[in-house]
Formats: structure tokens, C-alpha cells, sequence
């Protein structure tokens, strides 16, 4: 969707699952689409270079998406110190050596846009059953991000969230969304393109005087009542 509002290179970061049809569908869109593998649960020196390598190939950058993240949904007598480190190092160190390899040039340039994703309820760290690792890195995440923005908004640079509520189905677009009841307020399940849109809108050159917001993608999940659910 970046690509068809006419960003001329969208490089993107994978782990393990195969970037082809990602790849495939930014080149349709109109974009260059190279693709880095990065594993940020590896050492940071390793992830470091491999990023600066990166930007010194396909950048410099003027817009970071954060994506990156893995969920984990225990109860805190059952998790472990393992899915601890796991869940802060990737979301929350992988965020910071994303913003160190790519803030440089956007200082350089006086622009730049960096998105990040949390979790509905993350800005006010509202507890939910089930995620007190992940809950807290994501609560973390938009602490550095918001802290971010304030120090980089002189440099004509923009940092804010995006808190995705419980969207099931990554795949699924706004069409065939609204045929899904979800048990949220507006009633039906969200879709890529809901966040997408979000995404697509904080990024955009005009969008200069927004900077350290949240904006949640939830369906109407902004009440402790209607949230409970999520992690019982």
C-alpha cells in the first residue's frame, strides 16, 4: 500500500518465513523491493551491521515501519525468563537498533517518519490477563517512542504508534472484513488495511506536526470492560 502511494523503494526485514509474495506484491505496486533477512533476537553487533549494511546498500531511509514483534500469551506462572528476554528484545531492543540504523540520515535530510506498532491498551498499560511480558515490552516500546519524538522533532522527524486491537486474520482485507462479526463495538473483525490505513496516514510528508501519538486500530476496544476478553 506504501508502494501504491508512490514510495519508489520499500526494502523490507524477514526472519524465517519466505519474503517472496511480499516482495512480488510491493514490485506490482510500482516499487523497488529489496529484502534483508534479520533475526532481531541475535546478538545486537550482528543485527547492527547487518542493518548498516542495509541502509548502505538500499537507503538512506526517510521512513521506518516497525513491525516487528513476537507475541507471547502466558500467564506469568507459566512463562520463562527465555520468553521474557524473546519478547523485550524483539519488540523493544529491535525497535531501538532499527531507530539507531536509520535516524542518521533522516537528521541529515530534516525529515523523517518512524511508525511503530504496539498493542490496544499499550499507552496506558492496562493489564490483561495472559500478557504480563508482552503487555509490558509493547507499554515500553511507546515510552521509547513518545520519549523519541520529543527529542527528534526538532530534526523535522515524526515518531507515533500504532496499536492494532485483536485482529485474527492477518490477511484479511476490509471486504471481506465486514463479512466477520468480531466481538468488538463496531462489530466486525479489522483487517490489514484498517492498519494499513493508520500506517498511511502518520507517514505521510504533510503529516509533520503530529508526532508521539497513538492511534488504536481496535474497533471501538478503548474500555477495560470490552478489552477483559482479550486475554481470558
Amino acid at each position: 500500500m506504501l508502494a501504491r502511494d508512490g514510495f519508489e523503494r520499500v526494502a523490507i526485514t524477514y526472519r524465517s518465513t519466505s519474503p517472496d509474495a511480499t516482495i512480488e506484491a510491493i514490485r506490482r505496486a510500482g516499487a523497488d523491493a529489496p529484502a534483508v533477512r534479520v533475526d532481531f533476537l541475535d546478538d545486537a553487533a550482528s543485527i547492527e551491521a547487518t542493518l548498516a549494511d542495509a541502509v548502505g546498500r538500499f537507503g538512506p531511509f526517510d521512513t521506518l515501519v516497525h513491525a516487528v514483534g513476537p507475541l507471547v500469551v502466558k500467564r506469568f506462572e507459566n512463562a520463562t525468563l527465555e520468553e521474557y528476554r524473546e519478547t523485550f528484545d524483539g519488540n523493544v531492543r529491535s525497535a531501538v537498533l532499527a531507530a539507531r540504523a536509520t535516524l542518521p540520515a533522516m537528521r541529515a535530510a530534516g525529515f523523517g517518519r518512524l511508525v511503530f506498532f504496539g498493542m490496544v491498551g499499550s499507552n496506558e498499560t492496562r493489564p490483561f490477563r495472559g500478557f504480563t511480558y508482552y503487555q509490558a515490552a509493547k507499554s515500553a516500546l511507546v515510552a521509547f517512542a513518545r520519549s523519541l519524538a520529543v527529542e527528534e522533532a526538532r530534526h523535522g522527524i515524526t515518531v507515533n504508534v500504532v496499536a492494532p486491537g485483536d485482529i485474527r486474520e492477518k490477511s484479511l482485507d476490509r471486504a471481506r472484513a465486514f463479512e466477520r462479526e468480531a466481538g468488538n463495538p463496531r462489530g466486525r473483525a479489522g483487517s490489514y488495511e484498517d492498519v494499513a490505513d493508520a500506517v498511511r496516514f502518520l507517514v505521510a510528508t504533510e503529516r509533520d506536526f503530529i508526532t508521539g501519538a497513538v492511534i488504536e486500530v481496535a474497533g471501538g476496544l478503548q474500555t477495560a470492560q470490552d478489552k477483559r476478553t482479550i486475554g481470558s
